[in-house]
């Protein structure tokens, strides 16, 4: 049986972020299998090429596009395209359509699965209601009490996240980086929703990149340096420390962000690295002795699969989808409050032992998954979508087989 021919149209591809990760190695996927494969996605012109079995279109977005992030847009006039990318999926003839959110690559997806009548596959890779909420709140907090201020975070995260529902509920079929979003998306689409996690490269992060050789107990972070990540609790963690009489420690944060002059202010012990990728960013985890990762917000965690391929345990917070990727008192801990969670950073700074420990078991976790598992799993859910009577079939646990056209 020949795989599904896939039009992947995606928000993000060049950027620094989750999405564009995992939209990347989507693409590199299928053109090492030889998989038909239409990608279409935002670029630095309006321009269409083939390279094997792989189709790219790129689009060049407006002057109207409106900043979302850093790095990140919303082309307001996204539609104009509309044309000419059903021209190219007509002649490409897509057996499903899989899109990455409500983004202007998304919009443009949802449109033409409509009007082509094409299966739609749709992936949940941010909690958009609980970003859109958090920083809704530090707006609204300038001027009005805390009370108020939580209730109108917590509308305006209910009414988003059922648009949000509204949305996904025209796919036929969803994925989803966590087995909680999956819970999710089922319950309130009443459609099959699959896991659709995310790999990593254990040859460019490995704890083998690490050039320090200080003594210093290093507690990294690496992100977007904004509301929505909670990062103004490393002040909380450091306030700790230096309260239980620690010294002999420092911040190694990589990122930028809104937040990062507040951390500067408040932070004592602490060096900024920027935006950092490639070898760079795989020296920094290296480095580090210790990941903390406090977002409650965030759906998977790239950043904390980095950080354990790179042999360093991780402290994340008990919500949003990184605690599935600890394994607990192995590689890292679960810190559901924040005395816990400043407790197990505490612990691995006083005893190097268990932190040498905790690097090995972290390693040796992350040599385990690949992204070519991951995306063999994204192809049976292809496949379900063109079934009738679509199953929540054994996605999670089935490797697809490694056919080729």
């Amino acid at each position: 049986m020949a795989p599904p021919r896939v039009a992947f149209l995606t928000d993000c591809f060049h950027e620094v972020n989750g999405v564009a990760l995992t939209s990347r190695h989507l693409d590199a996927f299928a053109r090492r299998r030889e998989l038909p494969f239409l990608s279409v996605h935002v670029g630095p012109q309006t321009k269409t090429w083939v390279d094997g079995s792989v189709t790219t279109i790129e689009l060049k977005r407006s002057p109207a596009s409106i900043p979302l992030d850093a790095g990140m847009y919303f082309d307001t006039l996204c539609l104009r395209h509309l044309p000419r990318v059903k021209k190219a999926m007509q002649a490409f003839e897509p057996d499903v359509i899989h899109i990455t959110g409500p983004g202007d690559g998304g919009l443009l997806g949802f449109i033409l699965a409509l009007q082509l009548n094409i299966p739609l596959v749709a992936s949940w890779h941010t909690n958009l209601h609980e970003f859109g909420a958090r920083r809704l709140e530090r707006i609204v907090g300038g001027v009005l009490p805390k009370s108020p201020t939580r209730a109108i975070g917590a509308a305006s995260e209910r009414g988003m996240l059922r648009l949000l529902s509204l949305f996904y509920g025209f796919a036929r079929v969803q994925l989803a980086p966590n087995p909680e979003l999956i819970q999710m998306l089922e319950q309130r689409t009443r459609k099959p929703a699959f896991l659709m996690q995310r790999g990593i490269d254990t040859i460019l992060y490995s704890p083998a990149k690490r050039d320090r050789t200080d003594s210093v107990f290093t507690i990294g972070y690496t992100g977007r340096l904004s509301t929505e990540k909670n990062v103004r609790f490393l002040a909380e963690i450091e306030r700790a420390l230096i309260a239980a009489g620690h010294t002999n420690y420092r911040f190694l944060i990589v990122g930028q962000g809104s937040e990062r002059a507040w951390l500067e202010a408040h932070l004592k012990q602490v060096e900024f690295t920027g935006v950092l990728s490639g070898e760079p960013l795989a020296r920094a985890y290296a480095n580090m002795d210790v990941f903390a990762f406090p977002s409650e917000t965030d759906t998977f965690g790239n950043v904390v699969m980095e950080a354990l391929a790179s042999g360093v345990p991780t402290i994340v917070s008990g919500g949003g989808g990184p605690k599935f990727l600890i394994k607990e008192g192995l590689t890292g801990h679960v810190g559901y409050d924040s005395k816990v969670f400043i407790q197990r950073i505490a612990e691995l700074l006083q005893n190097p032992e268990r932190q040498s420990a905790m690097s090995r078991a972290a390693r040796e976790y992350a040599l385990g998954i690949s992204w070519d598992s991951v995306f063999e799993k994204v192809y049976l859910a292809y496949g379900q979508a063109l079934r009738a009577g679509v199953r929540r079939a054994s996605i999670i646990t089935t490797d697809a087989s490694r056919t080729r056209r």
